[in-house]
């Protein structure tokens, strides 16, 4: 029995997905019958056999047995076919009096739909013994009383039909009555008393006999009741209804003591003969438990509720007794009248909670409906709201069944509720709602959305490794693991660029981590791809766009290209002892590998060998005189001149110039006082000497011979003093402009020259020129050409 209990219909919840729905109603009903009383799980047909399908295509179909009542009397083992009882089945409890016990029930099929519609015939069994209700009769019977006269005697009741109801009555023997089985148009059999000969007080004032009720069953059952009759005087009038029959109608919903009508008997007689008492006469259970008659006024009031569902009519029997013991029959007739008391009824059969999204036309619920009221009150309009995706179709009979009206969309409604309503045509009308939820479940169709298409971040170099450098974040519309996201670096469209050694990725939250320290001078910005990929089933992905922008920090040194600090002996700049005031020396040449305020650079005089002859413009880094020059100054002169940027906090570096102040181009050149300082101020004198000599002798002729002469040895041998003098047609002239970082306002053109490796430097000053190439390029050209094998032009 657990079992078949599992298998119950209205217990199954099953979801149909098709495109054709194919409904199929058989014409001639399955019938079949079973005695009452059977046991419950008794077989009662095969099914499968009966409606021509193959085995086991029963339970694939999902087939079950619904009833029109609301107990379900039958069982289906879809396995086995077979249609079996589930309880015991009382005829009586059932059908009550009526003869033909039909139990209608349909057979449901699915993929495809079908229908078939059934009857159970009830056959009764004699279990039931016919029954009085009184164990005593009373009759009072005239003395004068003629042979012949009929007296009605109670009836008794059977509730078993046909056959085995109740057939005929007997009574006792003796001489003076025997009884009368007499037929009514409803079938009912009634006991008649029938007086045989004339009846003397005097003689027998009282007579008890046994009525015998017997039906027809085999063996046949049987019911006793005593007649008592006592013979009483002469009464010669019975009393009679005014209007007989009484036809009457009352709603059903009428107060309990509600007055229904008031019956009339008169009797000719008078005295206590011709008082009359009402009463009902042989009342059946439900008519006592129903109606009630005031036994003085005659007035009929209601006892019970009405149900036109139920019962619709009522058919009853009074009578009038007077004070003498006759009485009068009259019969009352009651109709129900239908008003609108009964709700719409809806019976789910089955339900879908849940329906995937983009799914198209999907079953959701199969139910239905009915009303117990008739007429116009049992009719009913079944509908849903009309802005529900969903449609209803009406299928067989009271059937419905709702359906997505195309396929659905989660993110844009995830549920759904439902009210079905079914409304009668009644007045009032009156209506049932049924809430229905139905869930949508998620389908992976949406990909990852980022919340930009690009991201621009930023990042100052010289970071620690590991540092997070911002997030990247997409959502999905999606739910469940659908939504769930995993972040990735894409591999980048430059194929030299390191990205896996740059930066890195946390997968659960899109955050961007630099894995090492960057450097501004060698990688300004990079760009690269992520991935944003859900854990659905196809997954789906997006990307976006990240651009990595590296901030500068001051982190390089101002670097000085000109005049090279790392020669084996510096360069010496001449100056003519006539030179005006802001006369140009030379120019610092310097560049910072930064960028921004951090290469903007500002140049200054820090140490000087007589301070006020000199001075460094600030922003070119050119040197030039600062007053007229005397023949008290110093002929050597060390500059030191700093090199600062503008970044915070601001690096420098420093470059020492040396200045030799000479009469004129011929003047012989001492050493440097940084490569022989003792020797240097030995020399002083001679120089001061030859040009004393010189100027003496005025013979500029002798001077140029001499100029020439010391050219023409300093070319031929490489003598240690730091300055030499070199044709100017020897060298190919080779010459780089470079332009600087804000260092000059306007270019100038020099040839350098450095002799071999002794360190020794020669400028000439010529026109200014415009700027051609990079400052660092002229840096790595003089870093390249450590001796002065080619002419630089600096700017």
């Amino acid at each position: 029995m657990e079992k078949l209990e599992r298998i119950q219909p209205n217990r199954q919840v099953i979801a149909f997905i098709f495109m054709v729905f194919l409904f199929q109603v058989q014409t001639e009903p399955l019938r079949y019958s079973v005695q009452e009383e059977t046991e419950s799980g008794s077989f009662v047909a095969h099914l499968t056999k009966d409606l021509g399908l193959g085995t086991g295509e029963l339970e694939a179909r999902s087939a079950r047995v619904v009833s029109d009542d609301d107990k379900q009397h039958l069982l289906l083992d879809p396995q086995t076919g077979d249609l079996l009882l589930r309880e015991k089945i009382d005829r009586e409890e059932l059908c009550g009096p009526i003869e033909e016990c039909v139990l209608h029930f349909q057979v449901f099929l699915e993929m495809p739909m079908q229908f078939f519609q059934g009857e159970l015939w009830i056959q009764d069994i004699n279990d039931h013994s016919p029954v009085f209700t009184d164990r005593e009769v009373l009759l009072k019977i005239p003395e004068n009383s003629q042979a012949g006269t009929i007296f009605p005697l109670k009836v008794a009741q059977d509730l078993d039909v046909g056959s085995n109801g109740l057939q005929k009555y007997t009574i006792s023997p003796n001489s003076h009555f025997h009884v009368l089985t007499r037929n009514q148009s409803e079938g009912k059999k009634y006991p008649d008393l029938v007086q045989d000969k004339a009846l003397d007080r005097e003689e027998q004032p009282e007579f008890s006999l046994t009525l015998v009720a017997l039906d027809g069953g085999s063996p046949p059952r049987s019911g006793t009741v005593t007649v008592r009759i006592l013979i009483m005087d002469v009464n010669d009038n019975a009393p009679e209804f005014v209007h007989t029959p009484y036809e009457v109608q009352i709603l059903e919903n009428s107060p309990l003591d509600s007055p229904i009508l008031s019956v009339l008997a008169r009797d000719a007689d008078t005295g206590n003969f011709g008082n009359v008492s009402y009463g009902l006469f042989q009342p059946s259970d439900d008519i006592k438990q129903t109606f009630s008659i005031n036994e003085v006024t005659g007035e009929i009031r209601l006892r019970k509720k009405l149900d036109y569902e139920k019962i619709k009519s009522y058919h009853m029997e009074i009578e009038a007794i007077d004070g003498g013991g006759l009485s009068g029959k009259g019969t009352v007739f009651i109709e129900v009248v239908d008003v609108n008391d009964n709700a719409p009824e809806l019976s789910i059969s089955s339900l879908t909670s849940s329906i995937p999204e983009n799914a198209p036309e999907t079953v959701v619920a199969i139910f239905r409906i009915r009303d117990r009221d008739s007429g116009d009150n049992g009719k009913m309009d079944c509908s849903i709201p009309d802005n529900m995706p969903f449609i209803l179709k009406p299928t067989f009979k009271n059937f419905y069944t709702l359906v997505t009206e195309g396929p659905l969309d989660r993110e844009s409604r995830a549920q759904y509720n439902i009210t079905i309503t079914v409304t009668d045509l009644g007045t009032p009308r009156l209506k049932t709602e049924h809430s229905i939820t139905v869930l949508v479940s998620d389908v992976n169709d949406n990909p990852p959305a980022f919340s930009q298409t690009s991201y621009t971040l930023s990042v100052r170099e010289n970071n620690s490794p590991a540092l997070h450098i911002g997030s990247v974040s997409a959502t999905d519309r999606d739910s469940g693991s659908n939504a769930q996201l995993t972040y990735s670096l894409l591999p980048p469209q430059d194929p030299h660029l390191p990205l896996a050694s740059l930066v890195s990725i946390n997968a659960d939250n899109g955050q961007l981590f630099a894995l090492r320290a960057l450097d501004f001078e060698a990688l300004q910005a990079f760009e690269f791809r992520v991935g944003a990929t859900d854990r659905g089933s196809p997954a789906l992905s997006s990307q976006a766009l990240v651009r990595v922008v590296v901030l500068d920090d001051n982190d390089n040194s101002p670097f000085v290209l000109y005049p090279l600090q790392n020669a084996s002996a510096p360069c010496t700049e001449l100056v003519p002892r006539a030179a005006e005031p802001g006369y140009l020396v030379t120019k610092v040449v310097a560049v910072d590998g930064d960028s921004g305020q951090n290469a903007w650079l500002s140049f200054q005089l820090l140490k000087a060998t007589e301070p006020g002859l000199f001075g460094v413009w600030a922003h070119n880094g050119e040197v030039r005189t600062a007053r007229l020059l005397s023949e008290r100054d110093a002929a050597r002169h060390r500059l030191v001149v700093l090199v600062k940027d503008n970044g915070e906090p601001p690096l420098s570096a420093s470059v020492t110039l040396h200045v030799l102040l000479v009469d004129g181009f011929s003047q012989p050149y001492l050493p440097l006082p940084e490569v022989a300082p003792e020797r240097a101020q030995a020399d002083s004198l001679t120089v001061y000497l030859v040009i004393a000599l010189a100027s003496v002798s005025s013979l500029f002729l002798f001077s140029v011979l001499v100029f020439v002469a010391v050219r023409l040895c300093r070319r031929s041998r490489a003598a240690p003093l730091g300055v030499c003098s070199v044709p100017e047609g020897h060298f190919p002239s080779h010459l780089v402009d470079v332009s600087g970082t804000g260092t000059l306002s306007q270019s100038y053109q020099y040839e350098v020259c450095l002799a071999g490796n002794s360190g020794s430097g020669e400028f000439k000053f010529l026109k200014p020129i415009l700027p051609n190439f990079l400052v660092q390029e002229a840096g790595r050209d003089i870093k390249n050409n450590s001796n002065c094998r080619n002419s630089f032009v600096f700017s």
